[in-house]
């Protein structure tokens, strides 16, 4: 077994445009001042990271990785969540996710689209230039909009999403198994893979790929009320990468699920700080260790109560409480008798 890397932050939801979150540099000594150890790197965000300079430039993935070390921290992952978003958009989504593009790629769905695959392309070369060996994205959606079966759908219409989701996909895993990277699905509502029976859909339709692989967060199945400690002991071998993020789900006469179109703090199912929520994090800190988890612990901060400022200190502390260092040996070693097949046999009556 393996003890967990942590804590280490996704810089997402902190970056803007005010000193220290406006650069790399700054923001890397902001979370290592907190007691973080790495940090994952939303590659969208020019203030912090160019992702096809670092595809084409191992010279500046050397600079990146300076700037990060200098710090005492380690980059954990790349992320092309908006990007991958973008490889798949059913139509009723496309002026809500239009914004996710550059500018001249609004209102053209097939430039948007070969821009986000090519983004997707950039990130597989710029992992490995930057020596890391996964990445998390959004596998995108054609099929969401069905996803409660009334009117009835017709025959064949999943299947028909998840064929092509899985043919616009195939060529992008294909890249990332030649630059050696697993690529990890955020497995989250809003995307067709966002649970264990969609993602076993496009695992078979992808044909298995190696490099198909999941980020587990478990406070999108909090929200809708999957059993995320199973979820581990099914698909931990695919599981690379890992999200510490809370939740809570509190049904009322008036709310469940589905949330009653209510704005986040009033729905019944919410984000959390880590430790303000409902998750089991000892749970699942000790699944993903007797599995042998071989990725970080990584903050990802959304709370609708709680200010970001306290959210990151906090999480820094609490990850690092859940870290199990894995044990070395059997706690009952001191009680070996040794190995010796003619007395094993004997003691089977087998002699």
């Amino acid at each position: 077994m393996r003890t967990i890397k942590g804590p280490a932050i996704f810089l997402a939801q902190f970056a803007g445009d005010a000193a220290p979150f406006n650069n790399l540099k700054s923001i890397a000594a902001w979370a290592s001042k907190l007691g973080y150890k790495g940090v994952q790197i939303p590659s969208w965000d020019a203030r912090l990271f160019d992702l096809k300079r670092a595809a084409e430039s191992k010279s500046y993935c050397e600079e990146i990785r300076g700037k990060v070390a200098a710090c005492g921290l380690e980059i954990t992952e790349l992320s092309t969540h908006l990007q991958g978003q973008l490889v798949a958009v059913h139509t009723a989504y496309d002026a809500a996710f239009d914004g996710f593009a550059p500018e001249k790629m609004r209102g053209n769905p097939k430039a948007r689209q070969a821009w986000a695959v090519e983004q997707l392309l950039f990130a597989a070369r710029a992992s490995a230039n930057l020596g890391l060996t996964a990445h998390v994205t959004f596998s995108g959606a054609l099929a969401w909009p069905y996803i409660y079966p009334w009117p009835q759908r017709p025959a064949g219409l999943i299947e028909t999403a998840f064929d092509e989701l899985a043919k616009r996909w195939r060529p992008i895993l294909d890249a990332f198994d030649k630059a050696g990277v697993d690529l990890c699905f955020e497995i989250h509502p809003g995307e067709d893979l966002h649970d264990g029976a969609t993602f076993e859909m496009f695992l078979e339709r992808v044909g298995k790929h190696p490099r198909c692989n999941i980020l587990y967060d478990p406070s999108h199945f909090v929200l809708q009320q999957l059993d995320y400690l199973e979820f581990i002991d099914l698909y931990h071998s695919r599981i690379k990468m890992f999200h510490v993020k809370d939740a809570e789900f509190r049904p009322t006469g008036r709310q469940g699920v589905y949330g009653g179109y209510q704005a986040w703090v009033n729905r019944t199912g919410r984000f959390r700080s880590p430790g303000d929520g409902q998750v089991d994090f000892g749970a699942i800190f000790s699944k993903l260790t007797q599995y042998d988890f071989p990725g970080w612990a990584v903050l990802e901060w959304e709370c609708c109560i709680k200010s970001s400022e306290q959210g990151a200190a906090e999480g820094a502390p609490f990850i690092q409480r859940h870290i199990i260092q894995a044990a070395s040996s059997s706690f009952d070693d001191f009680a070996s008798s040794g190995a010796d097949q003619k007395a094993n046999r004997r003691m089977l009556g087998l002699e």
